[in-house]
């Protein structure tokens, strides 16, 4: 048996071998404690539990392999929401709870009893999760075209008790046959150019057709936009997740659709170009 510092410390040469952050191993066995209800900081130096020992151990193998720490863990966090995770959607990543901060902040100046929220290719449910969590108001769809993350989609709804309407199918599509008109349409669509350089850990474990856009990363804008007249009100929203260099041309694709709407782009944190908001019409 060991301490829980004795375990950290005994796989540091490893991580360095490995090309693996020791924050990476700090976290992960931060998160094992709390399922057990140990406070890692206050109890680093007591004798570790067998059952995260024997864990810890198998899991940092996993880890070393550059697995993602979240699909070893099987869960993630997203907006606070504890969320499945696995190898059918995408890890949530932090730069998305900004979109979802950018979506309440627009909508909370929208006086209405209710509003219906469509979220294309929602993945886990990470975004609709979290907008009918925050925003009770919402009626919430959400669709994507696997069959296998909408199960984990579901699960999650069901875990945080989030009341959601889920479609199988094809970007607009599922969500235009059930007659649906959307005072807000978003969407985190795969937008990563086809020849472009991802981490090891990324490319191997996380589900490629959630993270590919075609040549220049924009197929599935075009896909949505080209719908979006029909599914969305006159005077609704349309919000993008976006790469950090597709700002130029995701506007232009937007515009041609909508030459009137109102087009903006935010950075997130870390100073890159990632939301794009379209007001239709102002309400």
């Amino acid at each position: 048996m060991s301490t829980y510092n004795k375990l950290l410390h005994s796989y540091y040469r490893e991580c360095e071998e490995a090309d693996v952050s020791r924050e990476t191993l700090r976290a992960y066995l931060f998160e094992l404690c709390n399922e057990h209800d140990v406070d890692l900081y206050l109890e680093k130096d007591n004798e570790a539990l067998a059952i995260i020992e024997e864990r810890f151990h198998a899991g940092v193998q996993r880890i070393l392999d550059h697995e993602p720490m979240n699909y070893v863990l099987g869960y993630s966090y997203f907006f606070g929401y504890k969320l499945k995770v696995g190898k059918d959607v995408l890890i949530p990543r932090y730069e998305t709870e900004e979109l979802i901060g950018l979506i309440l902040a627009t909508t909370d100046e929208i006086k209405a009893d209710k509003l219906v929220v469509g979220d294309i290719g929602t993945g886990s449910g990470a975004i609709a999760i979290a907008l009918k969590k925050e925003e009770p108001r919402f009626e919430v769809h959400a669709s994507d075209i696997s069959s296998d993350a909408l199960k984990v989609a579901r699960e999650n709804a069901l875990l945080n008790e989030a009341d959601i309407h889920f479609y199988q199918g094809s970007m607009c599509e599922p969500m235009l046959e059930a007659g649906l008109k959307l005072d807000v349409l978003v969407s985190n669509p795969p937008y990563i150019k086809a020849d472009e350089k991802l981490e090891s850990s990324v490319v191997d474990y996380e589900p490629h057709v959630a993270l590919f856009g075609g040549d220049d990363g924009l197929k599935f804008y075009r896909m949505i936009l080209a719908d979006a007249k029909k599914l969305v009100k006159e005077d609704g929203l349309i919000f993008f997740e976006m790469g950090y260099d597709q700002r130029d041309n995701l506007t232009r694709l937007a515009r041609e659709h909508f030459p009137d709407a109102q087009i903006e782009v935010f950075k997130d944190l870390g100073h890159n170009d990632r939301m794009m908001r379209i007001i239709l019409k102002p309400r």
